[in-house]
């Protein structure tokens, strides 16, 4: 970290109390990937979505080794989880599909949406309780794919436009906001019907989701800059400014210790909130200026940070599991 940036650090913190940051590492990609989603591979390996290459990327940590697959001619891929059979599963904007690439032998295989669906700019996947891939187009629709059976359902999301991050709590069930419809939404898992919860600042952007140990929902609100918390079981919000001036809150990440990773792209930093404690705890400044930090993903001890803007991945190593 330079000086520089941990000047920067500093101001952020004066706020509230900091533990200690946490160690971390920077990859560097192919030039031009442009990742977006990052998600835990098999052990050792980070995968990341190459949205301008067409490819999903491997990075062996211990190595520092990257290289990337091949999705498809016109593929632009966007998200990508792991999904239970341990394969990485990609919502893929270009080819208007869910792709699926084997962890062992990178076969690639696609599931085209319904014909006359049209460009639905696919957005981001998750898993049900059930193993169906659900997910969002920010044209206006979001979806459900049986990977068993090979069925695709496809609904027009409330107000339009804006579908964008989704997440499955503990039990499976699969929620979703909207950045341009500016709402929560949860799905009804059979008949694919949305609920919609209205934010309590109108017009906020909810941009993505992320469900905590206890059941709350963490929601940023990229129009406004705040991180907010929805309680399903009381139907409750409270909400939190990010630092800055005119702060802008991209991706949220709830991680094992209970710990809500928020991009910030304003003040170009990822902060760590505790959402016990309900404070930040740790600011984590881009390796460089205009980082451009996308979903955040990891698995216990390591959070994982694509710098869109760099064409570069940063681990942060958070240590043992909470």
């Amino acid at each position: 970290m330079t000086i520089a940036h941990r000047l920067l650090a500093a101001a952020m913190m004066l706020a509230a109390p900091a533990l200690a940051e946490h160690p971390t590492r920077v990859f560097e990609l192919p030039k031009g990937a442009h990742p977006h989603d990052v998600a835990p591979g098999p052990p050792g390996t980070i995968w990341y979505t190459a949205q301008w290459q067409g490819a999903l990327g491997i990075i062996d940590i211990r190595s520092g080794r990257v290289r990337q697959v091949a999705l498809g001619e016109k593929s632009a891929p966007h998200g990508v989880i792991k999904g239970p059979d341990g394969a990485a599963w990609i919502t893929d904007g270009g080819l208007n599909a869910i792709v699926r690439v084997d962890p062992k032998t990178d076969a690639v295989k696609a599931w085209a949406l319904p014909e006359g669906s049209g460009f639905t700019n696919l957005n981001t996947p998750a898993f049900d309780s059930k193993g169906r891939v659900w997910f969002t187009g920010q044209t206006g629709i979001y979806g459900r794919l049986d990977p068993q059976s090979g069925k695709m359902d496809v609904w027009p999301a409330p107000k339009g436009r804006g579908p964008y991050g989704i997440a499955a709590t503990a039990d499976g069930q699969i929620w979703y906001v909207s950045l341009a419809g500016s709402f929560l939404a949860r799905v009804d898992m059979e008949s694919g019907a949305t609920t919609v919860i209205e934010p309590p600042v109108p017009a906020s952007g909810q941009r993505r989701v992320w469900p905590d140990s206890r059941g709350a929902l963490w929601v940023t609100e990229w129009n406004t800059g705040y991180l907010a918390r929805y309680t399903p079981k009381d139907g409750e919000w409270k909400r939190w400014k990010m630092p800055g001036e005119k702060p802008q809150a991209y991706a949220v990440y709830v991680d094992d210790k209970d710990i809500a990773w928020v991009t910030e792209w304003a003040g170009n930093v990822t902060l760590a909130f505790d959402t016990r404690a309900e404070k930040i705890i740790g600011t984590y400044p881009g390796s460089a200026t205009k980082a451009e930090v996308r979903q955040i993903l990891g698995r216990p001890g390591e959070i994982y940070l694509p710098e869109s803007g760099l064409d570069r991945v940063m681990l942060v190593e958070t240590g043992k599991p909470g």
